[in-house]
């Protein structure tokens, strides 16, 4: 499982969490999309890495942009998946 953490610049309300909600949740590979309003921080799981220009063309067609990439290790294990990661 992978788990990656973006910033979303512009979204103010609970309909643009919905719309990039709606939007990503459509990309390829994406099992599940949360959302932290105040935060303007989008978590998006998925299987395997998902290529981050979907996901950025996912969150401009909702009419948001996406500002930043945080990738998080997997629950018990780095984020590579090897054990090596620093």
């Amino acid at each position: 499982m992978t788990v990656t953490t973006y910033q979303v610049e512009g979204m103010t309300c609970g309909h643009c969490v919905s719309s990039v909600s709606a939007e990503v949740g459509k990309v390829s590979g994406v099992s599940g999309v949360e959302i932290d309003l105040a935060a303007k921080a989008m978590t998006v799981t998925s299987q395997g890495p998902v290529d981050e220009a979907l996901i950025d063309a996912a969150v401009v067609e909702a009419g948001y942009q996406l500002a930043k990439v945080e990738l998080l290790p997997q629950a018990g294990g780095s984020c590579c998946g090897s054990g090596g990661c620093h």
